[in-house]
């Protein structure tokens, strides 16, 4: 096994982050050196071009080898089904209607390849890294229907698991069984963890708990739900989830949340027994960019 870190991130809607000098703010430049970026989703506000190219540029400027990117449901102009359906013909919906063909271009040109930036879509990706270890990835940019934003569906529908034969909706990709799959990055949370809205709601899915239960990744990261912000240890027997305590003061001065499940650390993670959930928001439920990245170090199988 080899020891990696990741540098998760999430709803950053196009800011970038504070000047090093402005040590009020735990997301500022440069954002935390790592193997590998993640960011969950909401690259922007609304899906316009000017707003995918200042997160670019942001992604750019991050110092790991791999930098693995989805769209969440602000990202507009990447949902192709989106822009077909609900945008056609309205220039008022949501801001001014964009190409789609423009918009993912940004994310999958050859600037973008050289800058180490990967642009995945909902499905299974395996990558191997620069120090040695190996990763299989599932990725969905996908939530819950939420007031006609992008990336949709309804709740009744199981995109998750494989889907039963009297199904009306079927699972193009669903998540595989334990032990497939390393790490899962998704835009929004499963139902319950780090989901909880300012009104007391839960927001996750229920069918995305269901199959992260089926799966049981070393590492889920999310975002959508800005109030969420956190990591919890999850114990798969026990059914139980234990918060991940950070200092606020560390994390300003280190301009991130440090967690370390690696081998030789505090508390190894078990794979199969136990998953660290990361809700990665940078935004705030004000959207104000007042939450750290995260950094996790884990074991990860040599390539």
């Amino acid at each position: 096994m080899i020891k990696t870190r990741f540098c998760m991130i999430s709803d950053t809607h196009d800011a970038v982050p504070f000047p090093p000098s402005d040590t009020k703010h735990a997301y500022r430049r440069p954002l935390p050196s790592a193997d590998v970026l993640l960011h969950a989703g909401d690259l922007t506000g609304i899906g316009t071009l000017e707003e995918y190219e200042q997160t670019l540029s942001v992604i750019k400027a991050a110092d790991a080898g791999l930098k693995i990117v989805i769209a969440g449901n602000h990202d507009l102009s990447l949902d192709a089904e989106y822009q077909a359906k609900v945008r056609k013909g309205r220039r008022d919906y949501r801001g001014e209607a964009e190409s789609v063909e423009e918009a993912k271009a940004i994310w999958t040109n050859e600037e973008a390849k050289a800058a180490g930036i990967v642009y995945l879509e909902e499905g299974i990706s395996k990558f191997e890294l620069k120090n040695g270890a190996k990763f299989t990835i599932y990725t969905s940019p996908y939530t819950p229907e939420f007031y006609g934003w992008a990336f949709a569906y309804e709740r009744h529908e199981d995109r998750y698991s494989p889907s039963k034969a009297v199904s009306q909706f079927k699972a193009t990709t669903p998540i595989p069984s334990f032990p497939a799959i390393d790490i899962l990055l998704t835009h929004g949370p499963p139902y319950g963890i780090l989901d909880e809205t300012s009104h007391g709601d839960n927001a996750g899915c229920e069918n995305l708990l269901a199959a992260v239960g089926r799966c049981r990744p070393r590492v889920h990261c999310f975002g959508h739900i800005h109030e969420g912000y956190g990591a919890e240890r999850y114990q798969w027997a026990r059914k139980s989830a234990e918060p991940v305590l950070i200092s606020q003061e560390k994390a300003l001065t280190e301009r991130a949340s440090f967690v370390d499940i690696a081998a030789g650390g505090p508390r190894p993670l078990k794979f199969g027994e136990e998953t660290l959930f990361v809700n990665a928001a940078i935004m705030d439920v004000q959207y104000n960019p007042a939450n750290a990245p995260w950094v996790v170090d884990l074991d990860l199988p040599a390539a």
